[in-house]
C-alpha cells in the first residue's frame, strides 16, 4: 500500500477507514455517518457563487482560512450521500495550507473504493466538489 506523502493526515486517515471497508453498503454507511456530523451551513451562503455545477444535488461549499492560514471549509447538499462526500472532505481537507490543497490529486477517492460504489453522477460530482473546494483554496491563496 502506498503512501501519499503529499496526502494530508487527515485524509489520510479516512481513506485507510474506507479501505478497511470490504463491504460495499458499509461503505455508504460510513458516507451516511459523515453527513450525520457536518457542521450546520448558513443558509446566507447558499449563494449561485457556492453553489457546485455538475452536480446532481444541490451542493455548496464555502470556505475561510483560520489565524494559522490554513483552510476551513464548510459545506451542505440535499442529497445524504453526497453530504457523506462533502463531510469527507471537509474533515480530510480540515487545517490543510491551501497551497497543499490546490495540489492534492483526487485519486484518492480510488483507494476509498468509493468510486466503484457510487454512481457515474455521484463519483461526478465528487469530483466537481473537490474542485470546487481547490478553487475556494486558490481564491484565499490570492487574497
Amino acid at each position: 500500500m502506498s503512501v501519499n506523502s503529499t496526502r494530508p493526515p487527515a485524509l489520510d486517515k479516512i481513506v485507510k477507514r474506507f479501505q478497511r471497508i470490504q463491504d460495499p453498503r458499509r461503505r455508504y454507511e460510513q458516507l451516511l455517518w459523515y453527513a450525520k456530523r457536518l457542521e450546520g451551513f448558513p443558509d446566507d451562503a447558499k449563494t449561485p457563487e457556492n453553489k457546485v455545477k455538475g452536480c446532481v444535488s444541490q451542493v455548496y461549499i464555502i470556505a475561510d482560512t483560520d489565524n494559522t492560514g490554513n483552510v476551513s471549509f464548510q459545506g451542505d447538499s440535499d442529497a445524504q450521500i453526497t453530504k457523506g462526500l462533502v463531510a469527507l472532505l471537509i474533515e480530510g481537507l480540515k487545517g490543510v495550507p491551501p497551497g497543499d490543497i490546490v495540489h492534492l490529486e483526487p485519486d484518492f477517492i480510488k483507494e476509498t473504493q468509493l468510486d466503484v460504489s457510487l454512481t457515474p453522477s455521484r463519483a461526478n460530482g465528487f469530483y466537481n466538489i473537490f474542485k470546487m473546494m481547490q478553487q475556494k483554496a486558490l481564491a484565499l491563496m490570492s487574497e
